[in-house]
């Protein structure tokens, strides 16, 4: 699949595709629905099938304390359109001069001039431009006078519930990762590359890999039992901690793994790492000893939810 990072990259070469607009978060079942439509289109007209996406998202920048809880990253998301067979993703930086261009520009200057898309989906309830006027009925008008048709996407459903990326972080927060599995089409993951930490697990006999969430905010936070799989396929079992470890006064939100029985170096290999259970809320400890002896009970938990025979 290639990448198109910003409209400055877009190349006369890029020209013709089915096109697809949205934030795609968690692509779930819903967003495969459509972009399996696309992909349909595509096919027909001999053409890219293609995804807009933005970055940040737009209420990560207008309202970030409000922006809901990301289910993948960039890199995640990426990957996940990948899977699904998408030719291109177009990432569109979201900034206020972007979100200052007026709906007729994006449409005649972005969509037919650089992008010539010849059929577009996007949700009946999908805005854009200065002061959010373009609409719907606007990409409507504007293909019928400039040679493209638009559709919108219908609601996905799954025994009469509609998939959604909110009712996954519903789901999330909830605890009830086999909802959010069924809704994604697969079990939910953290993934990323493990960086170098405090190292101070390992003074107290539980060493962890350090992920980097890179996101504004986590739909999940505190300790879980997980399963974490390595690059070459591999399995393994331990427990998680999601959050900014206020123990340790951190700031960050990150994701610490501790393994259970692995020993080698896992600096800057990719893990994914799949929460299963809910084991507490992150809490801050008086002091160092406390914070060991909670870990200690939480990886017996977790070896308990996880069926280990110790």
């Amino acid at each position: 699949m290639q990448l198109i990072r910003g409209i400055h990259n877009i190349r006369p070469k890029h020209r013709g595709c089915v096109l697809t607009i949205g934030n795609f978060d968690g692509v779930h079942l819903g967003h495969q629905a459509v972009l399996a439509q696309v992909k349909a289109q595509a096919l027909a007209r001999g053409v890219p099938a293609t995804v807009m996406t933005f970055e940040p998202q737009p209420q990560e920048l207008f309202q970030p304390d409000k922006a809901p809880a990301r289910l993948t990253n960039f890199r995640e998301k990426h990957l996940a359109l990948r899977a699904q067979g998408i030719d291109r993703h177009v990432v569109i930086e979201f900034n206020r001069k972007f979100a200052n261009l007026p709906a007729r520009e994006f449409i005649e200057k972005v969509l037919v001039e650089q992008l010539g898309v010849q059929f577009l989906v996007v949700g009946d309830d999908f805005r854009f431009g200065h002061g959010r006027e373009g609409d719907f009925a606007m990409l409507q008008q504007a293909g019928a006078e400039l040679g493209f048709d638009v559709v919108d996407t219908h609601s996905y459903r799954q025994q009469q519930q509609r998939v959604s990326s909110t009712a996954i972080r519903q789901a999330l927060t909830a605890g009830d990762f086999t909802q959010a599995a069924a809704m994604l089409g697969r079990p939910y993951a953290f993934e990323g590359r493990v960086v170098h930490g405090e190292k101070k697990g390992r003074t107290i006999g539980f060493p962890t890999a350090n992920i980097q969430l890179k996101r504004l905010h986590s739909p999940l936070q505190g300790v879980f039992a997980v399963t974490v799989e390595t690059a070459d396929g591999n399995k393994h079992a331990g427990v998680a901690n999601v959050g900014r470890r206020p123990t340790l006064n951190g700031e960050r939100m990150q994701l610490e793994v501790h393994i259970f029985d692995y020993t080698g170096d896992l600096y800057g290999r990719q893990l994914k790492v799949i929460p299963t259970q809910f084991i507490r809320g992150e809490q801050k400890f008086a002091d160092f000893a406390q914070l060991k002896q909670q870990i200690e009970a939480d990886a017996e938990k977790a070896k308990a939810i996880l069926a280990i025979g110790y």
